[in-house]
């Protein structure tokens, strides 16, 4: 667990800070649908003992899981996809009213340089409806964001029964290639 006035800082590699936070917050569920730009955090997470790996189905499994998790007394984290967000929008109120923390970390897709278009709308509202659904979120767009933006989410989840949300956006991934 963090000491107070601990803001970790940025490592090489983005992906092995989103791990590496979640772990220094004593994060001990992290539940995911699979997502090329959470592999690293997903992978270090599944070959840790310390730590519970679910996958999930759908997204919004992940928000039930997290709250019986808290209930249990320990703390979680939902990985995911921004057009994953879509699917937990209606879930979204059981943290609104049950008021456990809820921390997601969401790769951004229909964002910059996106060749899906079926990925542009959700991408383009995820900010917004989380925001309605009174989850708090920062974007980061650049490798050294990353550590800094996951640790001020996690000690707001974990300290103030908030939900937070940090968008990792699609800059930080790169650009996908459409592969014929």
């Amino acid at each position: 667990m963090l000491d107070e006035d601990t803001r970790p800082p940025a490592t090489a590699d983005w992906r092995h800070d989103v791990y590496r936070v979640l772990k220094e917050h004593a994060v001990k569920h992290v539940v995911y649908v699979p997502d090329a730009g959470h592999s690293v955090a997903i992978e270090l997470a599944e070959a840790d003992n310390e730590m519970h790996s679910v996958v999930l189905t759908t997204e919004e499994e992940g928000i039930g899981y997290l709250a019986g998790a808290w209930l249990g007394g320990e703390r979680g984290a939902l990985l995911m996809q921004s057009s994953g967000v879509g699917n937990c929008l209606n879930t979204l109120a059981l943290q609104a009213c049950a008021r456990f923390p809820l921390l997601m970390a969401v790769t951004m897709r229909g964002d910059w340089a996106e060749f899906n278009g079926w990925q542009t709308p959700m991408g383009r509202a995820t900010d917004e409806a989380l925001k309605l659904m009174g989850v708090m979120t920062w974007q980061a767009d650049a490798p050294e964001d990353v550590a800094p933006l996951l640790h001020g989410a996690a000690t707001m989840a974990f300290n103030g029964d908030a939900a937070t949300a940090v968008l990792l956006g699609q800059r930080l991934i790169g650009e996908k290639k459409w592969v014929k």
